[in-house]
């Protein structure tokens, strides 16, 4: 487990719309831009080995902008494919702040951060006291039927509650904007909230364009 101290104050940024990278989760990327092929290569000749996911937004001229809080994932699993592809594993270690934007001759952007405000982060897996799972399953279960999904239900069941949240909101077709909100999201219980409003508007056709 990594500590404060451990943390770096200038971070290599992957901006990815829709990859969302939670604390002690993992995430598995397929990298093939040449810019993000050198990104990891110079990142595993750091001690700390990550990486700031970040997810770009779209200013109203159609300018590409950064969200101002990401996740760091640490480089756990690395393997290249015979035409040169890199495929990682990244789990998640803390939340951070960007400060500012690095100007340098790296092909991919760098940023000063802060992991102020995100020490919880670094603790052990967080519980979610007012988490109601049969309702929870439940209302999931619907939302995977009009979506013509499906899961392994057992697993689902028996999973730890922020394993359960948390797998969710990576993983279900969500809009960026509602990743970033998840994101966010203070603690546990409020991530869940934010999923159950997520899934409830999308059952009642509000989703129906943002759950592509």
């Amino acid at each position: 487990m990594m500590k404060k101290g451990d943390l770096p104050e200038i971070l290599p940024l992957f901006p990815l719309p829709g990859a969302l990278l939670l604390p002690r989760a993992r995430l598995p990327l397929h990298i093939f831009e040449p810019r993000y092929l050198q990104m990891i290569e110079d990142c595993m000749k750091t001690k700390s080995r990550l990486i700031g996911m970040i997810q770009p937004i779209k200013g109203p001229e159609g300018q590409n902008h950064l969200n101002t809080i990401g996740c760091a994932g640490r480089l756990t699993g690395f393997s290249e494919t015979e035409d040169g592809r890199y495929m990682i594993t990244l789990s998640g270690i803390s939340r951070y702040r960007i400060v500012k934007q690095i100007d340098g001759f790296t092909p991919y952007i760098r940023a000063e951060v802060s992991w102020a405000g995100f020490e919880r982060d670094l603790g052990a897996a967080e519980h979610d006291t007012g988490f109601d799972r049969d309702e929870f399953l439940d209302l999931l279960a619907k939302f995977f039927h009009a979506q013509g999904l499906d899961t392994d239900w057992e697993t689902l069941k028996d999973a730890d509650d922020e394993l359960l949240i948390n797998s969710l909101g990576m993983l279900l077709p969500l809009e960026p904007e509602d990743k970033q909100a998840l994101l966010e999201a203070p603690c546990l219980a409020t991530r869940r909230e934010t999923l159950v409003t997520l899934i409830e508007y999308a059952l009642h056709g509000g989703g129906e364009e943002r759950l592509q």
